[in-house]
């Protein structure tokens, strides 16, 4: 009725989706023990609770023993899921919103060594670059038993309440059987497209047994994988049309591209810096051929997008996963028109980089975002309001300045910069990297529109703080670079932010000396490189750059190798000296006895930051807690009330950089936790 596409029902089967919006399949790494406990539930409970149509749950949730999760993938396998997927969809369905799951094997994808130790399988032999694993070639009795495997889960979905399930089919079992490049069999499962796909077609009809003809099962599949030899364009195009003329698949769901490498996933997934929607075109294409019922998600991170998707008729549901991690209120925001006030995702891939590496997703914009439990996303209204001065309007100055005043308080912030930002505006210098901007532009617009006093050019000192005659006082000053390192020649080098910042003008043959692992040795790297200066990037540690993590490491690696920068490992810069206009770099090993030199003109350090803290302990003496955390309160989620000096004027507190050498999320997540209970 609002005339907005994007709120427009729609009409899947016997399922009606309340607007255009959706979650796709995605894992989060919530689960304990493989099972959606009360962190998963409330993770997608909010979202639904904010209007969205459609949440899908658990990508890659595993249908078999031997397809052992490589990260925390829910265990579709274990009749105990069942109870817990109820709960979820329950109290999903209690908001009007539709929860369906993805069921999978993820075949080759995942390793021997996971689990119960049991031999990959998959349709030939031919390993996967990204997890390394050599499978077995799948055998009669394999894949009889692996059909009724997707059976048994999809049955457990179904009993769940669930609405519908999603099959997984690229860079996992099932169109490893489609690809000619993994599909090695013969007879009936290998050789022609026909055969290729009837491990697919075998597996729904199997389901559609168990589970009748009014389950709603759709397949998110590869319609290119755009490897040479693999599945073309044209290939999609008929497997598309031949999933929608089998008669037992509802819907697609459409993505382009392969992730058997890290390069390959992050085409199809988009991070920070790659155009937007870059397969919006080629979905709308296939459904435009098949005129069925088309989804699809691709780093469509704002709402202007995923309207076009719909209003020109590309999409039926559109995808906004990782944008609802940034904000799960966009529904709500749309539906209130405060459009302008959605928490944007920057794409900065913390979520994704994390879970491959182990961890659980997190948002680098939104600490609330898998802390649904201890860090809501409402933030209440304090009892007294109090004045508040912060000093420093990087993003845990912002994040304390934005909290505080939704807590009611009146809040004043110092900052020595003419604008906000703190070392994201530094970040943010290097174009492929600029949407980080947007953490900085989101806060200040919300304090701006809370009232927040801003002072700009303000190097505040201990008496422009005490002025204010402030009951709180958050110092986030930050960090500035280390330099100092070197067992001699400190003065000798420059650091990756006085390149970024253009203090330092890039030399012609460089080495850079990365102990910090993360983003400024790489940007200033490229800087450098565009140049067509010669460069070098240097570490001890056994990879380069691993705060970076995988998927955000690509865009740089492609500018990197086109322009020949060498890398180089498990090697130590010790001193520097100078050999008349030249620098001798003096190269030594954690591992002993081994010596080299580098001849160079200049020595690019990144050593990370030590916290610009002298205003922090110049008011420590009158602060009534003298600085000190409690840290139980904090991670309980309780007011600081330490009161060590009963004589002090005003609770002390320091945030982000200006404690410790951490990243933006810590620092962002600090403030929130601190400020939350002010």
């Amino acid at each position: 009725m609002s005339g907005d596409p994007l709120l427009e029902p729609y009409r899947l089967k016997h399922l009606t989706l309340k607007n255009r919006l959706m979650i796709t399949s995605h894992e989060p790494a919530y689960p304990e023990d493989g099972m959606p406990k009360e962190r998963y539930r409330a993770y997608h409970v909010e979202r639904a609770r904010a209007g969205v149509a459609l949440t899908m749950t658990a990508g890659s949730a595993s249908v078999a023993r031997d397809s052992p999760p490589v990260f925390n993938n829910i265990l579709a396998w274990k009749d105990e899921v069942v109870g817990w997927m109820k709960q979820l969809t329950d109290e999903c369905h209690a908001h009007g919103c539709a929860v369906m799951i993805q069921l999978t094997h993820l075949g080759r994808r995942t390793r021997w060594d996971k689990a119960d130790w049991l031999p990959v399988v998959s349709a030939g032999h031919a390993r996967e670059p990204a997890h390394r694993a050599f499978p077995k070639k799948a055998e009669d009795w394999d894949i009889a038993r692996i059909i009724e495997d997707y059976a048994d889960a999809a049955e457990r979905m179904q009993a769940a309440g669930l609405d519908g399930i999603e099959l997984q089919a690229y860079g996992h079992l099932m169109d490893q059987f489609w690809s000619p490049l993994t599909n090695d069999l013969d007879g009936p499962y290998g050789g022609t497209l026909d055969n290729r796909l009837r491990f697919t077609f075998d597996v729904l009809r199997a389901i559609r047994k168990r589970c009748g003809d009014q389950f709603v099962v759709g397949i998110r599949y590869v319609g290119d994988e755009d490897l040479p030899g693999g599945l073309t364009r044209e290939d999609g195009l008929e497997i598309s049309r031949r999933l929608k003329d089998c008669g037992m698949v509802d819907f697609l769901n459409v993505i382009r591209g392969h992730i058997d490498t890290d390069a390959g996933l992050t085409d199809v997934i988009p991070v920070q810096g790659m155009a937007s929607a870059p397969h919006l075109d080629f979905a709308g294409e296939i459904r435009a051929v098949t005129r069925f019922p088309t989804f699809h998600a691709a780093k469509i991170q704002d709402v202007a997008t995923a309207r076009h998707a719909i209003a020109s008729g590309k999409l039926d549901m559109v995808g906004m996963t990782r944008a609802h991690m940034a904000d799960p209120h966009i529904v709500a925001k749309i539906t209130r028109g405060e459009e302008e006030r959605i928490r944007p995702c920057v794409g900065a891939n913390y979520c994704l980089d994390r879970i491959y590496q182990g961890g659980m997703a997190l948002c680098l914009h939104n600490p609330s975002t898998g802390r649904e439990l201890e860090q809501p996303h409402a933030i209440a209204k304090a009892a007294t309001p109090r004045r508040v001065v912060i000093v420093g309007a990087g993003p845990a100055g912002l994040e304390a300045a934005r909290v505080a005043a939704e807590r009611g308080h009146e809040v004043i912030v110092h900052e020595a910069a003419n604008d906000p930002g703190g070392q994201v505006r530094l970040t943010a210098l290097t174009p492929r990297r600029k949407e980080m901007i947007q953490l900085i532009q989101w806060r200040f617009e919300e304090c701006t529109r809370m009232g927040v006093t801003f002072h700009f050019n303000s190097f505040a000192d201990d008496a422009t703080v005490r002025e204010h005659d402030p009951d709180v006082v958050i110092i986030a000053t930050g960090g500035l670079p280390h330099t100092e390192g070197l067992e001699s020649g400190d003065g000798l080098v420059v650091s990756a932010w006085d390149i970024l910042s253009g203090d330092a003008a890039p030399g012609e043959n460089v080495l850079i000396y990365d102990d910090a692992g993360d983003y400024p040795a790489l940007q200033a790297a490229e800087k450098i490189a565009a140049t067509g200066a010669k460069v070098e990037i240097m570490t001890r540690d056994r990879s380069f750059a691993p705060e970076v993590m995988a998927m955000s490491l690509t865009p740089s690696m492609r500018e990197l190798q086109k322009r020949d920068v060498i890398f180089t490992v498990t090697w130590k810069l010790d001193s520097v000296t100078r050999d008349g206009n030249r620098l001798v770099a003096h190269i030594g090993s954690d591992y002993g006895g081994v010596r080299q030199t580098r001849e160079v003109d200049q020595v690019v350090v990144n050593l990370g930051t030590r916290p610009l803290d002298d205003l922090y302990f110049e008011l420590r003496p009158d602060s009534s807690n003298l600085g000190e955390v409690d840290y139980e309160a904090l991670v309980a989620g309780r007011p600081q009330t330490k009161r060590s000096n009963p004589e002090g004027r005003y609770q002390l507190f320091r945030v982000g950089d200006a404690v410790a050498a951490r990243n933006t999320h810590a620092a962002i997540y600090d403030a929130l936790r601190l400020c939350r209970e002010l």
